[in-house]
């Protein structure tokens, strides 16, 4: 694979290219996403979108977009671009668009007659500020540029809307000015490497429209303040950055910064470092914080995500001190035996069973890469007791170990794996019981427990816990297993056991300690190969099932009821190509390698250059959902590693 790239007649087809976005995020927490053409087709998408503590803990964007206006001999040609009601766009500046590439940097390449103006954009990486270099390629007469800039200052959740309370008020700064739009917001400062004209004209565009707002069943009409514009003059060969951060910057210093900051760029020109690009853009750190977020443009921190895709983002780039931050930082947050399943403090939603038990895994994963096994019982021990010890006897929302020594988990209206959505306060798949994935990550944690423990010699613990392990292996198999059918029930409660085939049985075959034999394990690998495998993942159910649903689309209500019943979801093909190597070894190689590569493509399907969080069940699984998503980019570079331990 080389760098990705688009040509003048994809670009030109709004039908293919609003359907290709792009998402640049920096370590610092902000954000900046558009589709390909610079066509907002989301609320979340902005040239800059940062958080704003001062208001919540979520991210607003501040500047939506900066259209461009070409002008000579008096002719102006505005290559921004639009949607409004009717399927009108205005201005139409995507015809100009000749060239798109992602390589070195997100790029596109006008042409306007004899003038080509390339525009490339990057953010700081320890900054909330966005650069965009311009560089006039060709000119044959004198040319002046406009560029005016499109704010928000709203929530991402939110639509902004035209209103009397706006200010209007700008300072002039160096090579710019700096405003805001409402009190409580940062300002926003918007400067240029050369010396420009602000003109002050004041004014709302309405109505502008979200098309993937509208396909997803929500408001999608908004209205963006534009204060004024710049204007400035460029000769052929020129270049000019443009800055829009929270503080202020010397104009001086903007070129330099450019290029220092492009220097620590990975390259994108192979399927490779495309992942290990997309895995460094989960990776925020603010205040001795480092956290996962789970997925642009619309996921914030989630713990049970944190911890399933932390060995993929991390120890598969060869990053453990990363990983260990990211592992400290959580244990900040844990209440009682459970981690925030989303938000942290007062605001924390602790309903994830899963995410504890995951912690485990994550935490052994982190000591089997850093031969650190005998040291983690020392650093780590009391808060993994803590966890234990809560399951073992009881905790929130009905977690309990029962006397066969399985956990039991669960309350009505409440959905606490990571089967978790709901409709009209009811889960879609409430799985109330046992569930197989957790037994499974139970019986890893206990026994990765003990083993660490015995390396401290802490005796009281192996004493308390070491019966355990043989008890589960019983009842485990018990409880989920049905040789008839050659697979493991989903879920347990009483007397009931859900024989839905899905994928949750999968993590059984895939963890360091397995509670089901090697014989199980094949045959619950082949169930799941027969009738959950695609090319971009499993299924998160059989399609011979009768509550399959194989397209994902519509409004929200529509779109969560399959959201776990058919859907594909690639961070679980990571499980079974562990599980699948882990019986096959070398003889399974070829195949594993094919699916791993067949991933290529998709870097150019939805989210450019990254992997989706799902892809509808039913052939040819179209991406859907966040057009980046953690876990689904952490477990492709881990299947990578798997591939490279085996080869």
């Amino acid at each position: 694979m080389s760098y990705i790239q688009f040509d003048k007649s994809q670009l030109v087809n709004l039908e293919y290219s609003l359907d290709k976005e792009l998402i640049r995020t920096n370590r610092a927490g902000a954000y900046s996403s558009s589709t390909i053409i610079g066509c907002n087709t989301r609320k979340y998408h902005g040239l800059l979108v940062v958080p704003q503590p001062a208001i919540d803990d979520k991210n607003h964007v501040l500047l939506s977009s900066l259209d461009l206006t070409i002008i000579q001999r008096d002719s102006e040609f505005n290559l921004g671009i639009h949607k409004f009601p009717g399927g009108i766009y205005n201005p139409k500046g995507h015809k100009y668009i000749v060239d798109f590439t992602t390589e070195p940097l997100p790029k596109l390449t006008y042409r306007v007659g004899g003038v080509v103006l390339t525009k490339e954009l990057l953010l700081v990486q320890e900054d909330d500020r966005v650069l965009i270099k311009y560089k006039l390629e060709e000119a044959h007469s004198p040319t002046r540029v406009r560029f005016k800039p499109f704010l928000a200052f709203r929530n991402v959740h939110s639509l902004s809307k035209a209103n009397v309370f706006v200010d209007s008020k700008y300072t002039h700064i160096s090579n710019g000015i700096k405003l805001r739009m409402y009190v409580g917001y940062s300002y926003l400062n918007m400067q240029f490497s050369k010396e420009n004209e602000f003109i002050a004209f004041p004014d709302w565009y309405y109505n502008i429209e979200y098309s993937n707002e509208q396909e997803r069943g929500y408001e999608a009409h908004e209205d963006l303040y534009v204060p004024g514009y710049f204007e400035l003059d460029m000769k052929k060969g020129e270049e000019v950055v443009f800055s829009a951060g929270l503080d202020a910057i010397d104009p001086a210093v903007l070129t330099k910064l450019y290029n220092s900051e492009f220097k620590k760029r990975i390259p994108r020109n192979s399927f490779e470092n495309n992942l290990i690009n997309s895995a460094q853009q989960f990776v925020v750190r603010n205040n001795k914080r480092t956290e996962i977020v789970a997925g642009y443009p619309w996921f914030g921190r989630w713990g049970r995500d944190t911890f399933i895709s932390l060995p993929g983002l991390t120890l598969a780039v060869d990053d453990s001190k990363t990983c260990k931050a990211v592992i400290d930082t959580m244990l900040m947050d844990l209440n009682g035996p459970l981690f925030p399943n989303v938000g942290a403090g007062v605001n924390a939603a602790l309903n994830s069973v899963d995410a504890p038990l995951w912690f485990f895994w994550s935490l052994q994963k982190y000591a089997e890469y850093t031969d650190t096994k005998s040291k983690i019982w020392k650093e780590y021990g009391k808060k993994m007791q803590l966890i234990l010890n809560g399951y073992r006897h009881g905790t929130q929302f009905n977690i309990k170990m029962l006397e066969s020594g399985l956990i039991y988990a669960g309350e009505q209206g409440k959905a606490l794996t990571w089967m978790d959505a709901v409709v009209a306060g009811k889960p879609v798949t409430p799985r109330i019981g046992m569930n197989v994935e957790i037994n499974a990550l139970w019986y890893n944690a206990i026994m990765f427990s003990l083993e660490v423990a015995r390396l401290a010699k802490d005796d009281k613990f192996v004493k308390e816990w070491e019966e355990l392990p043989s008890l589960i292996e019983i009842t485990f198999k018990e409880t989920f297993w049905d040789k008839p059918r050659g697979y493991l029930a989903d879920y347990v409660n009483g007397d009931y056991k859900d024989w839905s085939i899905r994928p949750n049985q999968i993590i059984a075959t895939s963890l360091p300690y397995c509670p089901i034999s090697e014989a199980i394990r094949k045959l619950v690998i082949d169930a799941v190969q027969a009738e959950l495998l695609t090319p971009r993942g499993l299924r998160t159910l059989s399609p011979k099932d009768p509550n399959y649903k194989g397209s994902y689309s519509g409004d929200q209500a529509t779109r969560d009821f399959a959201y776990h019943q058919g859907t594909v979801w690639p961070w679980l093909l990571g499980h079974f190509v562990e599980g699948y190597l882990k019986i096959h070894k070398q003889s399974g190689l070829f195949f594993i390698k094919n699916l791993y590569h067949g991933f290529e493509s998709a870097m150019k399907e939805y989210g450019i250059g990254t992997i989706a969080e799902i892809y509808e069940g039913d052939p040819p699984h179209k991406a859907c959902g966040a057009i980046s998503q953690a876990w689904s980019v952490s477990e492709l570079l881990r299947i990578k590693k798997l591939i490279e331990e085996y080869d």
